[in-house]
């Protein structure tokens, strides 16, 4: 045998003895373990989803204050990969920091372990891939007894339990480590439902327990939004409340009578609130499946648009409050609600605050449900699509006024030229305009505040000493058009097309004339394989949709294109429709000019500070800006933002969130920016704060990826020079 084939062997079997090593070690790395002894106490690492339980967003560490804050510099980055080619992920993660470990997750939904301190790779567990590819993640839950630490890590619908220490899987959880939320439902997950249920924000842990909730499908044969309790040791479920009740269940009379055994949704996507002390679980959840349209689900829908207090080791209902009935504008409760204090005729109560897509806060007592603000039934417009019954009246919290702007008039069209305009007031005169609760048309109805809010998923951070309650608004109006359709088009690539391309191209496919072009024909310009690459890959300002579709989705979608004319357009399907018609919403639609901006007036995004104790706004400032916008020379108009503040108790609150990439410190007193600096990508993430070495730190997840923007895959951890840093730099100027 030659001595380069022995060596070439030899480099085999130590290849593979490693990978054995590896494969079967149970225990911490050297390195692990070198990262826990610069850890700090649990209250000033980030150990929970938003903080805590409360969903505070809120950390005691001073050591970086309104006077030194502008010294921040980077203290280590981490490139997650992960990024497909051209594009189209985000993470919209808020990473643990546990013991020292920062825990997070990339793009393609690699679970990861990283020294806190330095961003070094510690371990790396890649999750199985039986999920939807456009699964997100908003972060992670850790559970510990004793010695047993997990990490609970949701990829599409399996939630692994991960050992917290070495990244494997925990054999005695489930099967092998991994529960498949589909299972437990009370019945099977429609075989044509590509979403079944997916774990998108994180499980909410209490004692032995995990409180999971899951976003679904929002279309007609979602799986349904059932709140369910497993053990946090073996995966066994504990309790389940039906959010869609069933017979004898209270609630199952504002449904059709069997709406339980095939209607969907009314899901707790947005995250679960904890009580410890009160054993409460505060559960906000979505609206009933189909959105926008509701002919089929006669009644108010409960317990879906609505905030449920259960006894968190029963699952047992305590209270609940409905914050919209029958729901037809997709007012999802946004974000978990946040646990306060709040003075109310010389007495403290502890209470729960839910702000909404509507802009509204409304604050109840913990432990009765007894609104704490003034509430009143605000009347819907009174015309709806045939076979539509919207409920009379919807109930909007009076107190503290709204954060966002409510309803649209043409006055509030601001376009950015006269040309803008002009194209905005002529896309406005054949929609419908009105209130906020005006309901939704086949000509197309503004609504403002939009379908992304007002509040979204990031949350709202609490102050408790100074009272008040910060969020980040979208201050921009959406566009709900109904398009009337036969049931057996529900599922065919002309529907991909409604809600993928029409709120661009159009209904007609003839794009606007200028930038957007016109897809009819388009096969005679581009081949089929063209088509199926721009679809999952973008080109130009349209962003690939290779993370919303799977393979074989994009390739019917190519092909219909490849073959459509006008004749086949979805503006033609309601005159041709000859059997038993339905609605669908024609695509998700912002008000937005040629260039991806708002057309209504600045500024289109806001961080606002309410006081909870005086019920007034404190003050609000413009949050963000778009590239688009900033290269035209303005700035401080605003941008739509995704992710929530951070909050420290040296009154600073940390955001990204928008879309021109900037990192912002503000002083919580009075709104005013004292830092801001360039992420790599834009952080559409909240951003969590912590102690290691010693040393505080603010770190971001850098995915990028929305409002046109590239997608990234970088964690960026932020930090003060060590004062040995700052005395060799003044060394080296002296």
């Amino acid at each position: 045998m030659s001595l380069s084939r022995q060596v070439f062997l030899g480099l085999i079997a130590v290849a593979l003895t490693t990978a054995c090593e590896t494969a079967t070690t149970t225990e911490p790395s050297a390195a692990f373990l070198q990262a826990r002894t610069r850890a700090s106490t649990a209250p000033r690492e980030w150990r929970s989803y938003l903080g805590d339980n409360a969903v505070s967003h809120r950390s005691p560490l001073t050591e970086i204050d309104k006077a030194n804050v502008d010294r921040l510099e980077v203290a280590w980055t981490y490139d997650a990969g992960g990024l497909p080619e051209g594009g189209g992920t985000q993470i919209q993660t808020t990473p643990l920091i546990v013991k020292g470990v920062l825990y997070g997750v990339s793009p393609s939904l690699r679970l990861f372990a990283i020294d806190a301190s330095t961003g070094e790779e510690l371990w790396s567990f890649e999750p199985d891939d039986e999920g939807p590819s456009f699964a997100q993640t908003r972060g992670l839950t850790y559970w510990a007894d004793g010695d047993d630490e997990r990490i609970f890590f949701g990829a599409g619908p399996l939630l692994n339990a991960v050992d917290a220490k070495t990244g494997r899987l925990v054999p005695g959880f489930a099967e092998d480590g991994v529960l498949d939320l589909r299972d437990g439902l009370g019945r099977e997950v429609r075989s044509d439902d590509m979403m079944g249920v997916v774990l998108s924000t994180p499980a909410a842990a209490f004692e032995d327990l995990l409180l999971v909730g899951g976003r679904v499908n929002e279309a007609a044969g979602a799986a349904p939004g059932h709140v369910r309790a497993f053990d946090a040791r073996t995966g066994e479920m504990r309790w389940i409340f039906h959010t869609i009740p069933q017979p004898g269940e209270p609630g199952h009379e504002t449904w059709p009578k069997d709406a339980w055994k095939t209607f969907g949704g009314a899901n707790a996507w947005a995250g679960i609130s904890i009580d410890e002390e009160r054993g409460l679980a505060f559960v906000p959840t979505g609206s009933a499946a189909p959105d926008f349209f509701g002919g089929d689900r006669a009644g108010d829908n409960l317990f879906a648009n609505s905030l449920i207090a259960l006894d968190a080791r029963t699952g047992e209902r305590r209270w609940h409050y409905q914050f919209v009935r029958h729901d037809l504008w997709d007012r999802d409760l946004p974000s978990p609600p946040n646990l306060v204090e709040v003075e109310r005729n010389g007495r403290r109560i502890a209470a729960v605050a839910q702000t909404t897509k509507t802009g509204h806060t409304f604050v109840f007592d913990r432990e009765t449900g007894e609104p704490l603000v003034p509430i009143e039934e605000v009347p819907v417009g009174p015309d709806a699509i045939e076979g539509e019954a919207p409920a009379k009246t919807q109930p909007l919290s009076m107190a503290p006024p709204p954060f966002v702007r409510q309803g649209f008039t043409i006055d509030d069209i601001e376009g950015r030229t006269a040309e803008l305009h002009a194209a905005a007031l002529q896309r406005a005169q054949p929609l419908r305009i009105g209130g906020p609760f005006e309901p939704p048309s086949p000509e197309g109805t503004v609504l403002m505040p939009g379908t992304d809010g007002g509040a979204e998923w990031g949350g709202s951070a609490w102050d408790g000493e100074s009272g008040l309650l910060f969020v980040n608004g979208n201050q921009i109006a959406s566009i709900v058009q109904m398009l009337e359709i036969e049931p057996d088009q529900a599922m065919s690539p002309g529907i991909a097309y409604v809600y993928l391309c029409a709120s661009c191209h159009g209904l007609d496919m003839k794009g606007d004339g200028g930038s957007i072009p016109s897809l009819v024909g388009v096969g005679d310009r581009l081949g089929p394989i063209q088509l199926y690459d721009i679809i999952m890959q973008g080109r130009g300002r349209m962003p690939g949709f290779g993370s919303l579709l799977e393979w074989w989705q994009a390739g019917a979608l190519a092909g219909w294109l490849y073959l459509a004319d006008a004749d086949d357009a979805p503006s033609t399907w309601a005159s041709q429709a000859t059997n038993e018609t339905t609605f669908v919403n024609a695509g998700y639609q912002d008000f937005l000019d040629a260039d991806g901006v708002p057309v209504t007036k600045p500024p289109w995004g806001t961080l606002t500070a309410i006081d909870l104790n005086a019920q007034n706004i404190r003050w609000q400032v413009p949050l963000g800006d778009y590239p688009v916008v900033l290269e035209s020379g303005r700035k401080g108009l605003g941008a739509q933002n995704y992710g929530g503040p951070v909050l420290t108790a040296s009154g600073l609150l940390f955001i990204a969130a928008t879309p021109d990439a900037k990192m912002r410190a503000f002083d919580s007193a009075s709104g005013r920016v004292l830092w801001e600096t360039d992420l790599p990508a834009p952080g559409f993430a909240t951003p969590a704060t912590y102690e290691a070495d010693g040393r505080q730190f603010v770190v971001i997840a850098a995915g990028g990826g929305k409002l046109q923007t590239p997608s990234g895959s970088m964690y960026v951890a932020f930090s003060l020079p060590r004062a040995a840093d700052v005395a060799t730099a003044q060394d080296d100027r002296t």
